[in-house]
């Protein structure tokens, strides 16, 4: 498909770009190319390919959970705004 100078300008319209004369064939050149590239993909081969869903091969990369008691509650707790039997006491949120 060969761009043309009208459709250049079309797009230079929409995009809100100002293009001057000695503008307009680098852009039709680049944009040739872009269409071009685009074609190639397009029309590429991928009957025999499997299927992916990422870059890498999608295992679960989470930690499983453990429980770990901490031994300096005192530590941890000296730091709240407010306590309550032995816990963090929070404004109630609804």
């Amino acid at each position: 498909m060969e761009i043309t100078d009208k459709e250049i300008l079309h797009i230079a319209s929409l995009a809100s770009l100002k293009i001057n004369e000695n503008e307009l064939e680098t852009y039709k050149k680049n944009l040739q190319d872009i269409l071009n590239f685009a074609n190639i993909i397009n029309n590429a081969n991928t009957e025999n390919l499997d299927i992916s869903i990422g870059a890498t091969e999608g295992y679960n990369v989470f930690r499983e959970d453990e429980i770990k008691a901490f031994e300096d509650k005192e530590a941890l707790l000296k730091n709240a705004e407010d306590l309550e039997n032995n816990m963090f006491k929070i404004p109630k949120v609804i």
